[in-house]
């Protein structure tokens, strides 16, 4: 499946659809209800798929997309339980105005794009003794945005395409408070659409072009539904003062564990 981009950020890592109980549905679960055994069989079952042909001969040709992973792990939940689950992060970042001028670099297995250092290290600055929870909470959703900031810059200079306008999509884009930040760090506006499970509903959209449901492209951005649009509303001054102080934040989590066990 190909996505026309004008400029994509991926907010959330999974990727499937809901049940109409609430639980989700992995690729492996939709091969067992398509009497297959697992993801791989479906995925064969569509190449073979007389449609499958049709699908992909309506992207326009030279389409293309531009992708830049950003890689944020669950270790506030998981690893040191400061929250039960994904939702709570809201809940408690918003009992804080900022972060007090702490900073996460989520480097846990390094830094990924633009930086690729596989020696950077997770690295938490600028607490003092009014730091709390909450504090911490807000600094690890800052940094989705602040690694976002980074993708699209390194892009930005790569292609030499300004940035009109983020869309955005998957579970973290539900997080209010992190959606208006990445507006407001990136100074541009944030469109949600109200089907933020984009994966699961692309591989649907090529399902219905293949099988003749859908006519074309057109047809299918006519259906696209925006749920909410975050508006920058910082000052030029304080974006510049977020941005300098991550900066110096990932200098810190540079090449840490590059340095020699053998030094005093």
């Amino acid at each position: 499946m190909l996505l026309l981009l004008q400029a994509a950020a991926e907010a959330g890592q999974d990727c499937g659809g809901l049940r109409a109980d609430g639980k989700r549905l992995r690729a492996d679960d939709f091969a067992r209800l398509a009497g297959l055994k697992n993801e791989a069989e479906l995925l064969e079952a569509l190449r073979q798929h007389p449609g499958w042909s049709r699908a992909l001969s309506l992207v326009p040709p030279g389409a293309w997309s531009y992708v830049g992973r950003v890689e944020m792990e669950g270790a506030l939940r998981d690893e040191l339980r400061l929250i039960d689950s994904s939702a709570d992060s809201e809940y408690f970042a918003a009992k804080v105005p900022d972060t007090g001028g702490v900073y996460l670099v989520p480097a846990f297995t390094g830094l990924g794009a633009p930086y690729w250092d596989m020696y950077a290290r997770g690295t938490m600055v600028g607490m003092t003794r009014g730091t709390t929870r909450c504090h911490l909470i807000r600094a690890a959703l800052e940094s989705i945005a602040y690694q976002t900031r980074d993708v699209l810059d390194a892009m930005t200079r790569d292609t030499g395409i300004a940035l009109s306008g983020l869309k955005v999509d998957g579970g973290a884009s539900a997080n209010n408070l992190l959606m208006q930040f990445q507006s407001d760090v990136t100074n541009t506006i944030v469109r949600r659409p109200r089907v933020r499970e984009t994966t699961a509903l692309g591989a649907a959209y090529l399902a219905g072009l293949a099988v003749g449901f859908w006519r074309d492209l057109d047809e299918l951005r006519a259906h696209w539904e925006m749920d909410r649009a975050f508006v920058p509303s910082i000052t030029a001054a304080e974006r510049d003062g977020c941005l300098r102080g991550w900066r110096r934040a990932v200098e810190t989590a540079r090449r840490w564990s590059a340095v020699s066990t053998d030094e005093p």
